[in-house]
């Protein structure tokens, strides 16, 4: 039977007093008459708990009581039969193998393996690498479908937002730079008023909280097309690059760089520019060191996109020899003690042991660097109907994460972004 309380005058003003002022104790969903000589009782039903589950009855009319006094009796409803799937016709019955481990049991439903998936990939983890140039409109670039040398007006504003709208907001800035401002020395690689600083101002104030990626190296700025000085027989000059490479990161740092990465492979340019940049107050820009860069065949689209193939000759001489592993544990031992921020392997996919090793061997964030011949590969794989281009695109860039790689330097970043969230291929 239910309950009823009887409200007054005094136990009105009762109540106003022990639940504050103007609120029922009950809450504030009640309302509570004032105090007044025109005020009659009135009378509240509080069901009681017993009350409100007897009401509760299961599909069939029946009360819970009802239903737990058959549990207790025993009496249950009769469970569904028991179907096996049938095999086809042909199958050979067998014993069962005589195993207590069957690794499949955890891959068997979807639910399952996205529980217990081991490796995910955000936008977060995306740096979009983007192709600046002095013009004003945009040039598509023949050997990277999908990719173009952004006029630093307009065109590069139009990508990032749209990367932005994905959840990118990392980008790395590689200027194409006008023949007539090449040198032997690259001194334009430095110049305050160049083609990446005044990038990287203008990005700043439109998308203030961005962070913004800068390449350090010559070979953009260099008449010879590499990424060093380059001696009258042929030598790659390791000091005097690193002298031109210091001037070159402060001068991004002035115009607001998060982030210098020196991809020229000089020995001991990360310690020379965590030196510069600290004296001159930049203490806060971080270095992300390309630390093994391979002398690779999967660098070709991207010189075509820049014009920076070497005059003459190759890289080997200061890039390294993609035969190599162990030397790849001397680049990272050799760039932590300088200083280094973050640790890059490039190229990415054909190096996945070598990411590997660097995440094994050193707790600082390891990038990976997915590069132009990779992307152009998997782009033309698609186009030809050969694979299906965005699986693969998936695909590859969870391997780099699954190799280790905390960050991707990939010109899928806007596409891939887009399938993760849900907008399809972007």
């Amino acid at each position: 039977m239910a309950s009823t309380v009887s409200f007054s005058p005094t136990n009105v003003q009762m109540l106003q007093g022990r639940s504050g002022r103007g609120h029922s104790a009950f809450g504030s969903c009640f309302a509570v008459p004032r105090a007044g000589p025109r005020l009659r009782s009135t009378a509240v039903r509080v069901s009681s708990e017993q009350e409100a589950a007897a009401a509760v009855r299961a599909p069939s009319g029946r009360t819970i009581e009802e239903c737990e006094a058959d549990a207790v009796a025993g009496k249950f409803p009769a469970p569904p039969p028991l179907v096996r799937p049938k095999a086809p016709e042909g199958t050979p019955e067998i014993r069962p193998l005589d195993m207590t481990k069957r690794p499949r049991r955890n891959r068997k439903s979807p639910a399952l393996r996205a529980a217990f998936q081991e490796t995910s990939i955000s936008p977060a983890n995306f740096v979009l690498p983007l192709f600046i140039h002095e013009g004003e409109d945009d040039a598509p670039i023949g050997a990277m479908p999908g990719c173009y040398r952004l006029g630093w007006r307009h065109g590069l504003l139009d990508e990032v937002y749209k990367a932005r709208d994905v959840g990118v907001n990392s980008f790395v800035l590689f200027p194409k730079v006008p023949d007539a401002l090449k040198t032997p020395t690259g001194d334009e690689a430095y110049n305050d008023n160049g083609l990446v600083p005044r990038t990287i101002r203008l990005l700043k104030d439109k998308f203030p909280d961005i962070v913004i990626y800068t390449d350090v190296a010559l070979d953009p700025y260099s008449s010879d097309g590499h990424d060093g000085i380059v001696r009258e027989d042929g030598v790659i000059m390791n000091d005097e690059t690193v002298y031109q490479l210091c001037k070159q990161a402060v001068s991004q740092a002035r115009a607001g760089a998060d982030v210098v990465s020196p991809s020229d492979m000089m020995d001991g340019r990360v310690g020379a520019l965590r030196a510069a940049l600290d004296a001159e107050g930049f203490h806060d820009v971080s270095i992300m060191s390309y630390t093994a860069k391979y002398a690779s065949s999967f660098y070709g689209p991207f010189r075509e996109a820049l014009d920076s193939n070497p005059r003459f000759g190759d890289k080997k001489t200061y890039q390294m020899n993609p035969a190599n592993y162990r030397e790849a544990l001397i680049e990272t031992a050799a760039d932590e003690a300088e200083g280094a921020d973050i640790l890059l392997v490039k190229p990415g996919l054909p190096y996945l042991d070598i990411i590997r090793l660097l995440r094994d061997n050193s707790a600082l964030p390891i990038a990976a660097y997915q590069v132009s011949g990779e992307y152009s590969m998997i782009k033309a794989g698609g186009a030809l109907g050969m694979i299906d281009e965005q699986k693969v695109m998936m695909e590859s860039l969870m391997c780099l994460r699954r190799a280790g790689a905390d960050v991707i330097l990939t010109y899928f970043a806007r596409q891939a972004a887009g399938v993760l969230c849900g907008m399809g291929s972007k």
